[in-house]
This record gives C-alpha cells, sequence and structure tokens, in this order.
C-alpha cells in the first residue's frame, strides 16, 4: 500500500500499469520513467513483487530539522529460483538524469539516509535513471509481455519445443522454417514461439533487440 497518493501532475504522465504476471493486479505511476520501470519488473520473472511509495525513511537536516523522505518503489525476488533466491530487496528512487543533476544538493541528504536505511535490512538502495531504465529489454519486455496472454496452442507449443530440443540452438525464423516450409503454418507459430520467450521456456538474451534472426536455445 502506498505511503502517499500519487497526484496529478503537469509535467509527467499519470496511469496504471497492469499486471501480466499476477490476477488482478497493477500499480499506479507518475512519471513516464516510472511506467517503464513497472513494464520491466512486471516481465522480469526473477521479480516476486514489488511496493510503490512503499515507505517513509526519517531524516534530520545539518540544522536538525527532521524530515521524512519517500522512496519511489521496494522490489522484492523470488527465493525459489536462481539468480533470484541470491538478490537482495532494492529500495529505488526513479529519476531522469537531468532533474538528478538539477537537483543533486537537495536530493543527496535524502538519499544518504535512504542507503543506510536499506543496508540495515540488508537491502540495497539504488537510483534508477533513464540509463538504467530504457535499455533494449525494456523494448522486449513491452514487445513480449502481450505474448503472455496469448491462449497456449499445445500441439504448437510441442512442436516448437521438441524441433528446438533436436536443434539445442538456432533462431526463430530457422525454428518455424524448421517445423514448417508452408508460409501459413510457420506465421501461426510465432504468437506461440514468442509466448515461449516470454514464459522463459526458450532460451535468448534478452539485453539483445529481438527479431527473426535473434540467438535462441533449449532450455532442457
Amino acid at each position: 500500500m502506498p505511503v502517499r497518493k500519487i497526484p496529478r501532475n503537469y509535467r509527467n504522465i499519470t496511469g496504471i500499469v497492469s499486471s501480466t504476471t499476477l490476477t488482478n493486479s497493477s500499480a499506479m505511476f507518475e512519471s513516464s520513467l516510472e511506467r517503464d520501470l513497472l513494464i520491466q519488473l512486471d516481465f522480469d520473472l526473477n521479480v516476486a513483487r514489488f511496493e510503490e511509495q512503499p515507505l517513509r525513511v526519517p531524516f534530520v537536516d545539518k540544522a536538525g530539522r527532521p524530515h521524512s523522505y519517500t522512496p519511489d518503489i521496494l522490489i522484492f525476488y523470488r527465493t525459489d529460483i536462481v539468480p533470484a533466491k541470491g538478490m537482495p530487496p532494492v529500495l529505488a528512487e526513479v529519476k531522469y538524469r537531468q532533474d538528478l543533476f538539477a537537483n543533486w544538493k537537495e536530493l543527496k541528504p535524502k538519499f544518504i539516509a535512504a542507503r543506510a536505511f536499506a543496508r540495515e535490512r540488508e537491502w540495497r538502495f539504488r537510483i534508477l535513471t533513464e540509463i538504467e531504465i530504457r535499455t533494449p529489454y525494456l523494448e522486449n519486455a513491452k514487445f513480449l509481455r502481450q505474448y503472455r496472454r496469448v491462449e497456449s496452442d499445445w500441439d504448437r507449443v510441442h512442436l516448437l519445443l521438441d524441433t528446438l530440443n533436436e536443434l539445442r540452438a538456432t533462431t526463430p525464423n530457422a525454428l518455424t522454417l524448421a517445423c514448417f516450409k508452408d508460409p501459413m503454418n510457420r506465421a501461426e507459430l510465432i504468437p506461440m514461439l514468442w509466448k515461449l520467450v516470454a514464459q522463459c521456456r526458450i532460451g535468448c538474451d534478452l539485453n539483445l533487440p529481438l527479431t527473426m534472426e535473434t540467438p535462441i536455445w533449449t532450455l532442457d
């Protein structure tokens, strides 16, 4: 439950990102950069859950006056899979680099307090800018999330996985060609192929742009 409401904002967009992994789950954002981070987190199967505007961090300024600071998000990772089980929770602030540099003097004591707050709990504190968020992984997440809702065609799923197990490593284009020569049948395989990539049942490097020539491999 957020500790403060997300306001209407004349400068940035506000809205809600609906989860593709959790039923009836959604998260609010107050900038397009926060929206993009939430899309990443929802797509990442290492993430167990995340809370926006999660808590207040108390701190005292140089004059001895008490204040509090509310980070943007708290991320928890799964404990049942690798590498997630070795990843500590992350308390994070989301800021455009321009805003970060322009307001650094005001923000620095807040971030120092947040880092100490996180360290006491064996968490990490991170500042996430467009450099860390707007990556090829984000573009892949945006593309692949839509396929998680595609209904599974189990005949095509088994055909793709069985063929990939024989090839071991290939590309989406070559995999569909190995399944069917007919262009229409090959085209009908593509939604299932991307669904399997989105589910991490087909391996590939999601830090590189996805194309029909992207290297993919079996995970069996």
